[in-house]
């Protein structure tokens, strides 16, 4: 008994002190393994007497089975203390913001953002998409636009002049996108419903202005194109892309060499708190011009006045893009400064959709 007790006792003060689960096995070998202390006990119950096996064997038994159990309860033990340790390491902060995939880490510049928004609009209204260069001939820039030499609405335009070339014309950096309608008028037959998004040059820049700024223009063509036309898509342009049930707008008349009557077009806006809302207050805001097609831009164009017309229009993309993101200042759209673009950017799958919303 007394040797029985002594090892029962050495045995579990091992156990209850084993670091880990291979000192935990190695402990397990030593005592119930083939060759171990309590499995030779074991074996010598086969040579005893019945009596000697009548009383020994409950107790070798005993030893081995609060052996097993303290080897179990140990082993749960240190895998309890294990998986606290790694629990700890691996710990998350749940109320941490979840970290974007690589792919969606990019950011959209908004004007990419507003053309696309612009698009989806107007291509809903069945217009198409026109480009040109942004290198143009004086005659395309100018003169096909009721800009005839000499004429002073040709100081309205701050122009970049290129040098000479070989016949001694310099083309300029286009200060408008209006040379791609004498572009499309002359290489397509009316109806013509076209929009014009592109970059534009002027030798200006201040807080809304830059040397080089974003316009799109639209133009439709054909033989009962009017005013009232014109005005019911601003109206459904302004009301979808300022995301508004609806949008009052002021005509007020202007000039324009290229359009004849022409309005600058203001929309009904609220100024309370700094903050510029649509659809609703009693202020006003100048945002595009428009006209109907001077006859002279459309004989320019080997299109007769007396058989066709046509309506065209003017926006700003910079300054809408502003207008609709709360943005205060032109430049940093050209400073290339990835923190702003981290704030004003819109995600890469966030593609504008009038079905889904163009600000998703």
């Amino acid at each position: 008994m007394t040797d029985l007790d002594t090892l029962e006792r050495d045995l579990l003060a091992k156990v209850e002190a084993a670091s880990d689960e291979v000192a935990l096995e190695s402990l397990r070998v030593a005592a119930l393994g083939k060759k171990g202390s309590v499995s030779d006990l074991l074996k010598t119950l086969g040579t005893m007497s019945p009596e000697e096996r009548k009383e020994r064997g409950p107790l070798i038994n005993g030893l081995r089975d609060r052996v097993q159990g303290a080897l179990a309860r140990r082993r749960e033990a240190l895998a309890e203390a294990a998986l606290e340790v790694r629990l700890a390491a691996e710990r998350v902060d749940v109320t941490l913001p979840v970290r974007e995939a690589p792919e969606a880490r990019g950011r959209i510049h908004p004007i990419s953002q507003v053309i696309d928004e612009i698009t989806a609009i107007f291509a809903d209204m069945g217009f198409s998409v026109a480009e040109g260069p942004d290198i143009e001939t004086d005659e395309l820039n100018f003169t096909a636009l009721n800009f005839p030499p000499g004429h002073p609405a040709r100081e309205m335009h701050d122009t970049f002049f290129l040098r000479p070339d070989r016949n001694g014309q310099r083309k300029v950096l286009r200060t408008h996108t209006s040379p791609v309608q004498i572009r499309t008028m002359r290489a397509q037959e009316p109806p013509i419903r076209v929009i014009i998004p592109g970059r534009t040059y002027r030798h200006d820049s201040d807080q809304t202005h830059t040397p080089m700024f974003h316009q799109v223009e639209g133009l439709v063509i054909d033989r009962s194109a009017n005013i009232a036309n014109l005005k019911w898509v601003l109206e459904e342009f302004c009301k979808a892309f300022f995301e508004v049930e609806g949008v009052k707008m002021r005509f007020r008349p202007s000039f324009f060499p290229f359009t004849e009557p022409s309005a600058e077009v203001d929309i009904q806006c609220s100024r309370k708190g700094g903050e510029i809302r649509f659809g609703e207050g009693d202020d006003w805001l100048e945002i595009l011009g428009c006209g109907m097609v001077h006859p002279n831009v459309l004989r320019n164009c080997g299109l007769d006045p007396d058989s066709v017309q046509g309506f065209a229009f003017g926006v700003g993309i910079d300054r809408i893009a502003m207008l609709k993101y709360g943005m205060p200042d032109l430049r940093p759209f050209f400073e290339a400064d990835v923190r702003w673009l981290d704030h004003y950017g819109f995600r890469p799958l966030d593609v504008p959709s009038l079905v889904s919303g163009l600000t998703g």
